[in-house]
């Protein structure tokens, strides 16, 4: 597998972050409100402590089998894990053990799992629940009309933190195309908050639309490419 330079992943991680800092300034945003989540799938270990490296410490990945060597590989520095991918019923017991934050709930019965089989003593699992903006039959994600009922639910379970939404929308080329459903999930997470559901992140933005979404509100862009260079063939 191939991994990139060291230098080259520190260049782009100053890049990301200067491209985000001015982001914030354009569109009114607080400088430092918007998180920088390096999207790692598919890279090798190598990759991440290169990232490591240059200050990055919050990572994203998709797949659990690729994902828990990685988690042991750096278990001795301050990673912050995020899970980014579909969730399998027979996979949560691993993710409710190795992972810090969920961003890809759309089933009760998920989080159920997830919730039974967090080990108290660690800090709750935070979560987020994925929207559907683009209402495409491809996407995963819940219908936004859905996504109260789910929220109060979900904001019960013990041993887990609801902390906000997170939407993967259609692909657009223009910015105010790009803008429309990080609206709708924004201007949704503030309808959740008049029911009285305490959300503080927007989990939305990747490398081709990130200026987008931190104009809409964005706390947190998962960014891969940008960083990393071309996803990489899994094993």
């Amino acid at each position: 597998m191939k991994q990139a330079s060291q230098n080259t992943i520190a260049q782009n991680l100053q890049s990301i972050r200067e491209q985000i800092h001015q982001a914030e300034l354009q569109y009114g945003r607080e400088p430092g409100s918007v998180q920088l989540l390096a999207v790692s799938k598919t890279r090798p270990i190598e990759d991440i402590q290169s990232a490591l490296t240059a200050d990055q410490h919050s990572f994203g990945e998709n797949y659990l089998q690729d994902a828990l060597p990685k988690i042991a590989a750096t278990s001795e520095a301050a990673v912050e894990w995020h899970f980014i991918g579909p969730i399998q019923s027979n996979k949560t017991r691993l993710i409710a053990e190795h992972f810090d934050w969920v961003h890809t709930i759309e089933r009760l019965k998920i989080a159920r799992r997830l919730s039974e089989q967090r080990n108290p003593t660690l800090e709750p699992l935070n979560i987020c629940i994925q929207v559907n903006t683009s209402a495409e039959a491809s996407k995963s994600g819940i219908a936004p009309e859905e996504t109260l009922p789910l929220a109060k639910q979900i904001a019960a379970l013990p041993n887990l933190c609801l902390r906000g939404l997170m939407t993967i929308p259609a692909a657009a080329t223009e910015f105010e195309q790009q803008r429309q459903p990080f609206r709708l999930l924004r201007e949704l997470k503030d309808d959740l908050q008049t029911e009285g559901i305490e959300l503080d992140t927007l989990s939305m933005g990747m490398s081709n639309d990130m200026q987008a979404a931190i104009a809409e509100g964005s706390t947190m862009v998962r960014i891969g490419t940008a960083i990393f260079g071309a996803r990489l063939p899994r094993k």
